[in-house]
């Protein structure tokens, strides 16, 4: 009676069923039975549990010795830090542009110490890591020369464009301004009308007339201000 009511193998039938059994014989039958189960029960567990526990000692043992090597490789020369590659990739991008103002160097100095003291799995790690892409990848000191020959300008417009005399006096008369202000800094020309009449090749022969790059880019289906000004660093 005492085996059976420590066995777990078997419901409160069985147990029941091993109490109210007056014949000693088929009561130590019943208690047999029980006890079988439990010890199959405790053999099925005591595997699994090998297992498991050979699973995390192979996963450990390869963590461990996968940071071996990494150290080994990395006394040795052979092999860099990710985060000290990451920060040699953004010094040699920054390396590239012909200068960078004093704030704004300072600012990506401290944000390249910072990222050199997170932890690669933190959230604050990633979100310094794309304020960074996003700092170096500003073409800091690279500038285009800015051309206000008004008659080269009205030959551009001229040879690409027929007819459009309004269009065209408008840009003449804002290249004029900026021939006068020494910049077209701060000034929008905003062209209105259905697709199809030359407002993207005007945009163009007005970037070639002023000797700038050309990019275009749609806000078309734009609803929310963020997408067009940005999100704060916290995306």
């Amino acid at each position: 009676d005492f085996a059976a009511s420590l066995s777990s193998g078997g419901d409160a039938v069985d147990l029941q069923a091993v109490l109210e059994e007056k014949d000693p014989e088929l009561r130590l039958h019943k208690a047999l039975v029980l006890l079988t189960k439990e010890r199959e029960v405790s053999k099925l567990q005591k595997e699994i549990s090998a297992k498991v526990e050979e699973k995390m000692s192979e996963a450990q043992r390869k963590y461990f010795l996968t940071e071996q090597l990494k150290s080994i490789k990395k006394e040795l020369g052979m092999e860099k830090d990710d985060k000290e590659t990451l920060i040699e990739k953004y010094r040699k991008k920054l390396s590239e542009y012909p200068s960078i103002p004093e704030d704004i160097d300072e600012i990506i100095e401290s944000e390249l110490d910072k990222l050199s003291t997170l932890e690669k799995n933190s959230s604050e790690f990633n979100v310094t890591r794309s304020y960074l892409d996003w700092l170096t990848n500003i073409p800091w000191g690279v500038t285009t020369e800015e051309n206000f020959d008004i008659s080269d300008a009205r030959r551009i417009l001229d040879s690409d464009h027929y007819g459009m005399d309004e269009v065209k006096e408008t840009i003449l008369q804002f290249i004029a301004v900026g021939k006068l202000k020494g910049s077209v800094q701060g000034k929008i020309l905003c062209l209105a009308g259905p697709p199809g009449t030359g407002k993207t090749s005007i945009a163009e022969s007005v970037a070639e007339a002023l000797g700038r790059k050309f990019f275009r880019f749609s806000v078309g289906g734009m609803s929310d201000v963020s997408e067009i000004k940005g999100h704060r660093r916290t995306y």
